[in-house]
């Protein structure tokens, strides 16, 4: 499914997104088990319209039941979901909110442009095919077949899809599995230029770059439960320490291990990586102890975070 409709040529009209506009999204205590397994555990939650917001957990961490309840795909086992002030369907009935997934809602046999045209015929003020099909970067192909069409070609119609209710709260679900690294970038470079306007963004994803390139801000799952939630600097500084990489010939394994400080150390030929709390004193050990050159001290990154604040031996989360 690419856009979510309830009943769309029944819209009513659309409230105003502005200063005083609730919260586009407010989860409230928000649970939903599955028999005795508790996949979302408690979750508090409020994004604020114009937000781009990168929702990110290892498998399991509950991040897709999560959309689906956003999404009213499904109903909390407790707590409270709301999109703009409303429940999610009401707020889709309306055209609020449509979403990217990582499969489906595509007919191979039709064009780019027919294929747009067929979802847009299920609404009452659609916009228009060509506008929706040059803000996705995909005029140019309106007339070839979806099935001549790369993985990330495809999920440029879907992003087309999606905006025809002009939605005010996009959801993206691992919108850029299977592209290449060229087709990632260019997908979310049509995003950003559409967000430009004001367009509230909420994705999951397991490429962490995307995170930290497009969010505003990040919230982090584990369990079923957000262990953190900031901007990326913010999460970034929850994990203490920094990476010192040196280039190190001839490094005795007497001197090795009386490296001070050192949390890890990772030896690769005369590649040296310390993770420390305390790098300047790996970096002074090593130039009066060693013969150590191109010595880099960096500050940890999303990654580092991102396994330091979600790892976890959690099994049958959904």
């Amino acid at each position: 499914m690419t856009s979510v409709v309830t009943n769309p040529s029944a819209q009513a009209p659309r409230p105003s997104v502005g200063a005083a506009t609730p919260d586009a999204v407010r989860l409230t205590g928000l649970r939903k088990s599955f028999g005795t397994v508790n996949a979302v555990n408690g979750i508090d939650l409020s994004i604020r319209p114009g937000e781009i917001v990168a929702f990110l957990g290892p498998n399991g961490a509950g991040k897709t039941t999560t959309v689906d309840m956003i999404l009213g795909l499904s109903a909390p086992t407790a707590g409270d979901v709301q999109v703009f002030g409303m429940a999610p369907r009401a707020a889709i009935a309306r055209g609020l909110v449509s979403a990217v997934m990582q499969t489906g809602g595509l007919l191979k046999e039709l064009t780019v442009a027919e294929t747009v045209q067929l979802t847009a015929s299920l609404y009452a003020n659609p916009r228009p095919v060509d506008e929706v099909l040059e803000r996705a970067g995909i005029l140019d192909i309106g007339k070839r077949l979806v099935s001549k069409c790369s993985g990330g070609q495809q999920q440029r119609v879907r992003f087309a899809m999606a905006l025809l209710s002009d939605p005010k709260l996009l959801i993206l679900d691992e919108p850029t599995t299977g592209m290449d690294v060229e087709g990632r970038r260019d997908f979310w470079s049509a995003i950003r230029a559409d967000t430009a306007h004001g367009r509230t963004v909420v994705f999951a994803t397991h490429y962490l770059e995307e995170a930290d390139l497009y969010a505003d801000r990040i919230v982090l799952v584990r369990q079923g439960t957000i262990v953190a939630d900031g901007t990326t600097a913010e999460i970034k500084s929850m994990t203490s320490g920094r990476t010192l990489r040196a280039t190190v010939p001839g490094l005795t394994e007497q001197a090795l291990h009386a490296i001070p400080s050192a949390d890890t150390i990772e030896l690769r030929g005369e590649s040296l990586s310390v993770h420390s709390s305390d790098t300047d004193a790996v970096a002074r050990f090593l130039l009066t102890h060693t013969n150590a050159h191109d010595i880099e001290i960096v500050s940890r990154g999303l990654e580092d975070a991102f396994i330091a604040l979600t790892s976890n031996n959690s099994e049958g989360q959904k």
